[in-house]
């Protein structure tokens, strides 16, 4: 950061049009969300196969993990073999959910799907200190089936059940997922945003490696683990 690190000062009524003239950007943009979200729930849906998962209490059938409801979002976390911390971006990501109650009034539930086997699963779940229900496809092939394949990326899976019939209805990953985060929501807020490389930033703005300013696996632990096991 240098001295010349600030916006310019202003006046107030200058402040407030240039203010104005954001804000209706910004009021597009939340129109286009909408819109967005409109079509989404015209996606039409595939069915998917009857995949057993591993459970905290043993296999458990895909359209039983939605436990009675009718709606379900997947975290497909990375999961690499042997490492004692798993992948920051996804242990950050889902640190967030420590209140998910509020589905319940949407027919909904939100868990975690990991590569993991569920016993390795379970304890780095209690490590970190995260509180999502955790499930492993180590034993089945869901996991490369909705984008999350062994040693690859995250993604966000949405499915419906009818019945014992589970359908899916939704997938993203990479950046797509922000959308669903409140950090970087608060963290573009700010004067100076994430203080990335790659971002469009003033001239003197600070200014960092991707990812340098993230948080470790090892940092999240410190803060919110160990905790007590909770389905």
């Amino acid at each position: 950061m240098t001295a010349d690190a600030l916006p310019p000062v202003v006046d107030a009524a200058t402040w407030e049009g240039r203010l104005t003239t954001l804000r209706a950007r910004e009021k597009a943009a939340t129109r286009e969300l909408d819109a967005i979200a409109a079509e989404r729930r015209r996606l039409p849906m595939v069915e998917m196969p009857d995949y057993t998962l591993d459970g905290e209490n043993g296999p458990v059938r895909l359209a039983d993990v939605f436990e009675g409801k009718r709606q379900l979002i997947v975290y497909n976390h990375m999961w690499f073999t042997g490492k004692e911390w798993q992948c920051p971006g996804c242990t950050g990501f889902t640190s967030q959910y420590t209140r998910l109650e509020f589905l319940d009034n949407y027919d909904a539930r939100f868990v975690i799907v990991t590569q993991g086997p569920i016993d390795e699963a379970l304890a780095y779940k209690q490590r970190v200190g995260n509180r999502m229900p955790w499930y492993s496809t180590a034993n089945s092939s869901f996991g490369a089936d909705v984008g999350a394949p062994p040693a690859g990326g995250f993604a966000v899976n949405v499915f419906l059940r009818d019945g014992d019939t589970v359908y899916r209805t939704w997938h993203t990953d990479g950046r797509g997922t922000e959308q669903l985060s409140h950090t970087f929501a608060l963290i573009d807020l700010l004067p100076y945003g994430r203080q990335e490389e790659w971002q469009d930033s003033p001239a003197n703005w600070p200014q960092s490696p991707t990812y340098s300013r993230w948080a470790t696996s090892k940092d999240i632990a410190t803060l919110y683990g160990p905790s007590d096991p909770v389905g």
